[in-house]
């Protein structure tokens, strides 16, 4: 972890700061994550002449074209908007410098080519979703409750050829709840990212920014690679643990699942039971009204939110109320 991380004790609002306007800022991002962070920029003065996002994409059952979050915000705000089909197409690249940015910031976006993030002169940066060099990759903040970390973060850092490997501008790190989701800690880091981002803008706008070197790579560093369909499956040879955090690690979306009479069961939350047994992992015991469990290697985990196939997505009492095994 590099030095100068701050701790942050507990969700805080945002201290927007005034006179950010002179430098010209490109913010580029696509999610609703990315929009606390644009909205912080935003009501801190800066001046934004440009914001970059995903083309509309058809969406919902009536394959309806649907904007991104980040568009839906800029075009509230005013805010020029780029959607480019290809980062390197000739068009977008002569509109992205017609904009004379001094500075671009990235924010849940694409990989970008180097004639992108090395136009401005005051160069790129991105907010990160963890501590680096830790947790590098698409999937910062599920890896980390997976992995059943205790303590996560942000940080800001320049971009460069290869992936979340900058030099480190600031950070800033929180408490990861025993119980919390990942979907609990990205609505947390929004914001606490947002806030460091605008710290980080006012750093470089005031020349005071310091850029730290990324540790070299070594062994003990935790990955954060896209989430596939079999990362999602639980394994009840595992331990209780183990399973409790895979399931929180994926809550909400995409959702761990197991198999309930060979239909997919989606699982939102579990409780724990450490104990010795006799069962074959996996295997499920149930009353039929208040509880379903599953064998693990060390005990049993209940399961408390779930959505078996076809159906609607409902806690424990209510499903068995309505099954039958």
């Amino acid at each position: 972890m590099i030095e100068f991380t701050l701790k942050h004790k507990q969700p805080q609002a945002i201290s927007f700061m005034s006179g950010l306007v002179t430098q010209r800022i490109v913010f580029m991002g696509t999610p609703e994550f990315a929009v606390a962070s644009l909205d912080a920029l935003v009501k801190a003065g800066c001046n934004i002449v440009g914001v970059v996002t995903a083309p509309d994409k058809p969406a919902g059952r009536g394959m309806q074209l649907t904007q991104s979050a980040v568009k839906q915000y800029a075009v509230e705000h005013n805010l020029k908007v780029l959607q480019p089909v290809k980062l390197k197409d000739p068009d977008f690249i002569n509109e992205l410098a017609s904009l004379q940015a001094d500075l671009q910031v990235v924010v849940a976006f694409r990989m970008l080519p180097e004639i992108v993030w090395n136009m401005p002169l005051k160069g790129t940066i991105n907010l990160h979703g963890s501590l680096l060099p830790q947790y590098r990759g698409a999937a910062p903040i599920n890896w980390a409750v997976i992995n059943g970390e205790k303590e996560t973060g942000v940080t800001t850092f320049k971009l460069q050829h290869a992936i979340d490997t900058g030099d480190i501008m600031m950070q800033e790190s929180f408490a990861i709840g025993e119980n919390e989701t990942a979907g609990e800690v990205h609505d947390r880091m929004k914001l606490i990212g947002a806030n460091l981002l605008v710290k980080t803008v006012q750093a470089i706008e005031e020349g005071t920014a310091t850029e730290i070197p990324q540790p070299a790579q070594t062994g003990d560093l935790k990955h954060a690679p896209k989430i596939f369909t079999e990362t999602c499956q639980i394994n009840f040879n595992d331990t209780v643990a183990a399973v409790h955090n895979l399931v929180r690690g994926l809550a909400p979306f995409p959702a761990a699942f197991t198999t309930l009479n060979n239909k997919k069961l989606k699982v939102f939350a579990v409780t724990k039971e450490l104990t010795a047994h006799q069962q074959v992992n996996g295997s499920y015991e149930t009353d039929g009204k208040s509880f379903l469990k599953f064998a693990c290697a060390d005990g049993y985990v209940y399961v408390q939110d779930i959505q078996l196939e076809g159906k609607k997505r409902m806690d424990i009492r209510s499903f068995l109320a309505g099954y039958h095994f």
